[in-house]
């Protein structure tokens, strides 16, 4: 069997899509020798990552033309059985091969002010088409599948088929390595600070997060507040302003560390040394940082909305996003209670086994086995 694999998303994504092909990739190289070849596509045009609107604009076409042209015809002259796509976009056309796409949230819908109106367009009049021609759509959670059946209404939902994910591959960073560094570097000891990890976007709801920890502070508890990750994004979601003001407004200058983007061995030395973990987010299509977490055996407190409870399940205690009084209640609930924080460690632990890259890797093979059974 040869399964197509679009990678151009390598040298443009830095989020979690980027974080979901990676690992993806490394799952899938432990099956070369089970009847499979792996095929890996890539634009051979460099990818722009600038500001400017007009390149920014070129950039999007560009990438449209590798989906709907380049690429169905590399997937072709390389006799693939099945492309994958993991980033919405798939070819339209596929001459004598079968495609599959992942979607990962129905944000394009959902969050119609988060987004260019030419990305808007693009989604509705390329990759909604296309997706409905493919063999299967892949999704990251139940919640997710619901939300894009409600909103994406002209997909199949027998296409529609929940795959979980895995963590991120952080835990081989030994405790000696350098990115421990980062602690002395940022001013902070360890046990001393909650973590929060990810992009700061308008759906993190980080200001809320912000308030709920002043609360926090003003009950006496010498805690820090990490937010590991790149403060400005994309101007349509980014939050950077709100999150200053919030920062500015409740007087914690000194307590409220910004790292701005760090590398994956940093970003384990936060993991391993936090206190508990905090994720206010509004909307989530998996939530991965639940299970990296969980992988470092730290407390998990989440927003009782989208896919958190579904992902964390009983290892992980929740809060109303919207309520700062109810966010800070349980931030300082597990600051109290040393049993609950154990209970949740405990649990957490074992709810991260339920949760691997290889078993994705496995239902997504045996979902094109199925494709190419029929065929």
């Amino acid at each position: 069997m040869r399964i197509g694999i679009d990678t151009r998303d390598l040298k443009t994504a830095t989020t979690g899509q980027k974080t979901y092909l990676e690992e993806l990739c490394k799952a899938f190289s432990q099956h070369k020798d089970d009847g499979f070849t792996f095929i890996y596509f890539t634009s051979s045009v460099p990818q722009y990552k600038g500001k400017n609107k007009f390149f920014k604009i070129a950039e999007q076409l560009s990438l449209h033309f590798w989906k709907q042209c380049i690429l169905p015809l590399k997937a072709a002259w390389n006799r693939c059985d099945i492309l994958l796509c993991t980033d919405y976009f798939v070819p339209y056309m596929h001459p004598g091969f079968k495609t599959a796409v992942v979607f990962h949230d129905a944000f394009f819908f959902e969050h119609k002010e988060h987004y260019h109106p030419l990305q808007i367009a693009l989604f509705k009049h390329l990759a909604l088409p296309s997706a409905k021609r493919c063999t299967y759509i892949i999704v990251p959670s139940e919640y997710s599948r619901q939300q894009i059946i409600k909103h994406y209404t002209q997909l199949p939902p027998e296409k529609l088929v929940v795959v979980y994910e895995g963590p991120k591959s952080l835990t081989h960073y030994a405790e000696n390595d350098k990115g421990a560094e980062i602690l002395l570097r940022l001013g902070i000891e360890p046990q001393s600070y909650l973590l929060h990890v990810g992009v700061m976007n308008k759906r993190k709801n980080i200001p809320a997060l912000i308030y709920a920890f002043k609360k926090v502070r003003d009950k006496g508890h010498p805690f820090k507040l990490v937010l590991a990750g790149s403060l400005h994004t994309s101007r349509y979601i980014d939050d950077s302003e709100a999150i200053l003001a919030a920062i500015a407004a409740t007087g914690l200058e000194q307590d409220i560390i910004l790292t701005g983007y760090i590398a994956d061995n940093e970003l384990a030395a936060l993991y391993r040394h936090a206190f508990m973990y905090v994720f206010p987010s509004i909307n989530e299509g998996f939530g991965l940082p639940v299970l990296e977490a969980f992988a470092y055996r730290l407390p998990v407190i989440v927003a009782d909305n989208t896919c958190l409870p579904e992902i964390g399940g009983d290892a992980v205690l929740t809060f109303n996003p919207f309520d700062v009084n109810d966010i800070a209640a349980r931030i300082e609930l597990l600051i109290n209670e040393p049993e609950t924080r154990e209970q949740l460690q405990q649990k957490g632990a074992l709810r991260r086994q339920l949760f691997s890259w290889e078993k994705a890797a496995d239902s997504i093979l045996s979902l094109f086995r199925k494709a190419l059974s029929h065929k």
